[in-house]
């Protein structure tokens, strides 16, 4: 009767959720592309260290990772919606040039709007001064499962404030994981005719990391940078997917008639 049962259950082509062992999700790669980047602190510059790392980390990615690429200097540009195309995603990296100030603010909302399923909107004014953003002041839509990895020399040179658009990531349930790039002794760089000392800001990349609950990372050279993309702990969603049991009741009910049958053989002397 149990076998019976099974092969009828089996007949109506069931599903269930099964938690396997898949990572999903997205990850926006936030590049910082100011002129300090040129600075060659790093071999063969912060810039080229830092695209080379990148592209290794892409080319390690499953492709339940949706991964993208965002751009910040003076402003903001999202250079390649999320995406599970690998090549889509290196060859955003490969067109990378650094130029300009450094606007930590501009790159994390940057980030944001290219994670969100809608261009965000916000006060154009509160992203002029570094006064506090209320987390009202943004509407979301839906962000989930995203993660954001912030690349920079921490040297912000405008507005908006970056720790207030780090809380409104937090509010988004958005981490960031900062990665300082760059010594902490600095480099000096051609600037505009001028020789300018550009060094790493670590103590503002902590913060920014602690807001989101997030993790920071520094990069002394190109070697510690190939190593942080390669064991960072994204914390992403292990799915979970409807998979038809058809095929599982069909064998257990198979089973079930197989023993009925050889105890009915062996009690009775036939078959049932």
């Amino acid at each position: 009767f149990l076998g019976l049962t099974l092969l009828l259950l089996g007949a109506a082509r069931p599903q269930m959720n099964v938690n396997l062992p898949r990572i999903s999700g997205t990850v926006m790669l936030a590049f910082d592309v100011s002129a300090s980047m040129m600075a060659a602190d790093l071999e063969p510059t912060r810039m080229d260290a830092a695209k080379a790392a990148a592209a290794a980390f892409v080319e390690e990615q499953p492709s339940t990772i949706d991964i993208g690429v965002t751009t910040f200097s003076n402003g903001g540009v999202v250079v390649q919606p999320p995406t599970n195309i690998t090549g889509d995603v290196l060859a955003a990296i490969n067109r990378l040039q650094a130029e300009g100030g450094t606007s930590l603010g501009q790159g994390i909302f940057t980030a944001l709007n290219g994670l969100a399923d809608e261009p965000l909107t916000i006060d154009e004014s509160l992203l002029q001064n570094d006064e506090p953003i209320p987390p009202e002041a943004v509407d979301f839509g839906n962000i989930s499962s995203a993660v954001i990895l912030l690349l920079t020399d921490g040297e912000n040179t405008g507005p908006p404030d970056p720790l207030a658009l780090a809380q409104v990531a937090a509010q988004a349930g958005v981490r960031i994981y900062t990665i300082g790039i760059g010594s902490t002794q600095g480099a000096v760089i051609e600037l505009e005719g001028f020789r300018v000392n550009t060094r790493l800001n670590e103590p503002l990349l902590q913060e920014i990391a602690r807001l989101t609950n997030g993790a920071y990372f520094y990069a002394e050279d190109a070697d510690a940078l190939r190593e942080i993309y390669k064991n960072i702990d994204l914390q992403l969603t292990i799915k979970g997917d409807a998979m038809e049991v058809t095929a599982l009741l069909a064998g257990a009910s198979f089973f079930m008639l197989l023993i009925g049958g050889a105890f009915s053989m062996y009690w009775l002397g036939r078959l049932p």
